[in-house]
């Protein structure tokens, strides 16, 4: 794994921005707004983040499920965030609430629960979001 990630963003028109990954040569997403300020053309940051705690998870568990010799049939994550507005009216992510529905055969039952206690640790997004990230911003002039 890369220690260092670079995604460079470019404006579209209105709100809406292509984003690409050094890491990823050739792939490309748009994030937008919602409607009235933005055209509602890509997810917001918001929902970036939201379905980034929910994949980092799943892909955790899926790999903990693997390396325990264990199978998942497949995996449905439902990722609930919320929005609320700080003491100065800003609005702020409130919480985001994870539900991970996995299928999995009986026998794998045991592995599963090992796996419980193990795979929230190794995801890089959840536990960076809960010990809180330090951000760094320049603007240039």
């Amino acid at each position: 794994m890369n220690e260092r990630i670079h995604a460079r963003l470019s404006h579209e028109g209105g709100y809406k921005f292509s984003i690409t990954f050094d890491e990823l040569p050739g792939a490309k997403i748009w994030m937008d707004e919602p409607q009235p300020l933005g055209g509602s053309e890509g997810p917001t940051a918001a929902m970036m983040l939201s379905s980034a705690v929910g994949h980092c998870l799943s892909s955790s568990l899926l790999f903990c499920m693997q390396k325990s010799r264990g199978a998942l049939k497949g995996i449905e994550t439902d990722v609930e965030t919320t929005l609320e507005r700080n003491e100065r009216g800003r609005w702020r992510i409130g919480g985001i609430k994870v539900k991970l529905k996995p299928s999995i055969e009986p026998t794998d039952r045991e592995k599963l629960s090992r796996c419980r206690g193990l795979f929230e640790d190794f995801c890089i997004v959840t536990a960076s979001v809960r010990e809180g990230i330090k951000v760094e911003v320049e603007l240039e002039e």
